[in-house]
């Protein structure tokens, strides 16, 4: 049974800090690339952050210079250090596969940045 299991979300002011965590199972997780999305309320779910397998990323523009995502292939996890909040950036956050696996979301981690 696939899982993926995200936490680290909270309220912050603005210009703070957060870093998410997604533990992933019962799917290869080394060799897939592993993506962080975000859904703000009335809007449509959109990829933040990618990472391939061999540890390449890639960021949405309006997040880029201030996320950082990266993997642990031996704790099948996935990370998303986020600074310099801003309330812009306030969303559900969840992790899937790149592209992503429908039926695979987890219930997400809320992240609430106060102005």
């Amino acid at each position: 049974q696939v899982q993926l299991v995200e936490s680290g979300g909270g309220l912050v002011q603005a210009g703070g800090s957060l870093k998410l965590s997604c533990a992933t199972s019962g799917r290869s997780f080394s060799i897939n690339a592993m993506g962080w999305y975000r859904q703000a309320p009335g809007k449509q779910r959109e990829l933040v952050a990618g990472i391939t397998s061999g540890g390449s990323t890639n960021y949405a523009d309006s997040v880029k210079g201030r996320f950082t995502i990266s993997r642990d292939n031996a704790k099948n996890t996935v990370y998303l250090q986020m600074n310099s909040l801003k309330p812009e950036d306030t969303a559900v956050y969840y992790c899937n596969w790149v592209p992503s696996i429908a039926g695979y979301w987890g219930q997400g981690t809320q992240v609430t940045v106060s102005s």
